[in-house]
């Protein structure tokens, strides 16, 4: 199996990184990822499983923050029917699900101390007991745990078991926050573009200012932070060159605004840059009924009209509606009653005037 995911950058730490996973790859040892979030763990966890004999068979990943600790024993190694109230049938936990191949323990820090207990036992067994089953399944997997918590801290603090910890950092891998590995950012930034640019449009490219001032950034959301921004600027200014000055300080994190500021006092922004909205919206925009637009511009006109608001207020929509029968009964009277020269001379389409007339019951003067 030919591996679908890479660990992007050039600099020093992502290739140790990379190195790091190909030596570790094909070892059936407990590997222990950690570093702060959106720096990639997942990925390296990925990695490790495309790279190793197991890439044939399942990579389950499991956050383990994510889950209900009561549910969280059901998730890992299923239940038997009848367990408990909701157990209608048997359901196989993630362990069996992975056998073969790679669990990803991700946010293992947050688990419970009694389910740290029964992982514990999993490891050393290399055997799970579903829920209400009578009989334990053996299981052969990989595992690989991660966190963002410092797990000396929390075994210090008593909220992690030591003997847990030992058992998970067979094989250590630290994610460096991106703020470290700075040299990264522009291909990051071009590798996202490129995967995040749709509507046929090429991806967006950042000015050399820009780029120097998202090279400075820190980047406190890590790579997840700087892929959400690529992916928001790529749907709201497609297939453009980004100029700092001109991205509305509302869409930047707020330690770019400073950046920005400074910039603009520098030197005057030359040109602005165009919203794309996506072909659907431009579609919809583009193909307003008729009818509709002049309803629009039938409502403004009467409003010019209209007498000053009074101070208790009104009902746009009645007032709108009374507007509206008025009109039309108006134009009907005109026609003596005709409703096909009546749509014509308030530019409607019949079927619509039609529907108007049953609306306000104007069937009398029609």
């Amino acid at each position: 199996m030919k591996p679908t995911t890479n660990f992007i950058g050039s600099s020093e730490s992502a290739a140790t990184l990379r190195q790091l996973v190909a030596t570790m790859a094909n070892s059936n040892a407990t590997v222990m990822i950690t570093g702060e979030s959106g720096t990639g763990k997942e990925l390296l966890a990925r990695l490790l499983h495309e790279q190793s004999d197991r890439c044939g068979a399942n990579f389950v990943p499991i956050n383990c923050a994510a889950i209900p600790k009561d549910l969280l024993e059901s998730e890992l190694f299923g239940h038997r029917k009848g367990a408990f109230t909701g157990a209608v049938a048997d359901r196989i936990g993630r362990f069996e699900l992975a056998h073969g191949g790679t669990i990803f323990l991700d946010e293992i820090g947050d688990m419970s101390l009694d389910m740290q207990v029964k992982l514990l036992r999993v490891l050393q067994e290399r055997t799970v007991d579903p829920i209400g089953g009578t009989r334990q399944v053996q299981v052969d997997v990989r595992v690989v745990a991660a966190t963002h918590r410092d797990l000396e801290n929390e075994i210090a603090a008593g909220r992690f078991r030591e003997d847990l910890y030992y058992r998970l950092n067979v094989l250590p891998m630290v994610t460096p926050p991106l703020r470290e590995r700075n040299d990264d950012v522009a291909e990051l930034l071009a590798f996202f573009a490129k995967k995040c640019a749709n509507f046929g449009k090429q991806p967006i490219r950042f000015k050399a200012d820009f780029m120097t001032a998202l090279q400075k950034y820190p980047w406190p959301g890590n790579v997840r932070e700087l892929s959400n921004l690529v992916d928001r600027f790529s749907t709201l200014y497609a297939g453009q060159e980004l100029d700092l000055r001109a991205i509305p300080p509302t869409l930047l994190p707020k330690g770019l605004v400073s950046a920005q500021a400074e910039l603009q006092a520098q030197a005057p922004l030359l040109a602005k840059l165009e919203m794309t909205p996506p072909p659907e919206v431009l579609a919809e925009m583009n193909e307003q009924p008729e009818e509709e637009e002049n309803e629009i511009e039938g409502i403004i006109m009467l409003a010019q009209g209209m007498p000053q608001l009074p101070p208790e207020g009104l009902s746009l929509k009645e007032r709108m509606a009374q507007i509206e029968r008025s009109i039309i009964e108006q134009a009907l009277t005109r026609n003596s009653g005709n409703v096909s020269r009546t749509a014509k001379l308030l530019n409607l389409q019949r079927t619509t005037l039609i529907e108007k007339i049953n609306k306000y019951d104007l069937r009398s003067a029609a």
